[in-house]
């Protein structure tokens, strides 16, 4: 059994004397995990940081067997994350998600094109945060779990919408929350892709959409708790307001 694909490397640990096993996300064959042998050495080892473009090649005796890779570098990130804190935090956050969510071996092609598009955007952290948003809101519809934010769950306006619901992740308006408006999440317009994105506004809008994944995606994994690197990046970018 053998494919070729390209990837983005999610993470590398040593295994034996000078082995590694890494973790990529590809655009054909999703998370994969697979030993590059000599991924120790001073050729290799470089090459095996997150976030890191490959190209890949698989090889195993049979599919289920977690097989082998060979990798040649495509584009790295490790200077451009290693350099900027919040950049170093945002990388993580991204990787540490797909690791948690994806199951192994499956597609998720508009995920993996979104998540390729927005680590090139690493080196551009005005812009960053909230492209880093908008791949939250991807990755909670890639998982089943996408929010509805075009017209009031209650009345059906499309105007003055401005909470959402936490049961059923569609918007309401401030006429349909009535005496429950204490009770919705916010639903700031940089959420819906509207008006102009500030920091602040960002950093309300994270708190919809990491209530989502935690008490809607990570509940439906077993109730695992979501990967503390994306609390870290929210952590960091709220000290830039």
């Amino acid at each position: 059994m053998e494919w070729r694909d390209q990837g983005i490397l999610l993470s590398a640990r040593r295994h034996g004397e000078t082995s590694a096993i890494i973790e990529v996300f590809t655009p054909a064959h999703g998370r994969h995990a697979g030993v590059v042998r000599g991924g120790t050495s001073r050729k290799i080892a470089p090459i095996l940081q997150p976030g890191a473009q490959l190209d890949l090649a698989w090889r195993a005796r049979l599919e289920d067997h977690i097989g082998a890779f060979s990798v040649e570098p495509v584009r790295s990130r490790a200077a451009t994350a290693m350099g900027d804190r919040l950049a170093l935090a945002g990388l993580n956050a991204v990787t540490s998600l797909i690791r948690f969510c994806l199951p192994e071996r499956e597609a998720h092609l508009p995920l993996y094109r979104r998540t390729e598009a927005l680590l090139d955007l690493l080196d551009q952290m005005d812009l960053w945060p909230l492209a880093y948003l908008h791949w939250e809101v991807s990755l909670l519809e890639e998982m089943g779990y996408a929010l509805d934010l075009t017209r009031c769950a209650v009345t059906g306006a499309r105007e003055g919408l401005c909470f959402v619901s936490p049961k059923s992740g569609r918007a309401v308006s401030q006429a349909g929350a009535g005496v429950w408006a204490d009770r919705l999440l916010p639903l700031p317009e940089v959420l819906r892709g509207e008006g102009d994105a500030p920091d602040a506004e960002i950093a309300l809008a994270f708190k919809t959409t990491g209530y989502f994944l935690e008490t809607h995606l990570a509940a439906g994994l077993g109730g695992k708790p979501l990967p503390e690197a994306r609390a870290r990046f929210v952590e960091a970018f709220s000290r830039r307001l």
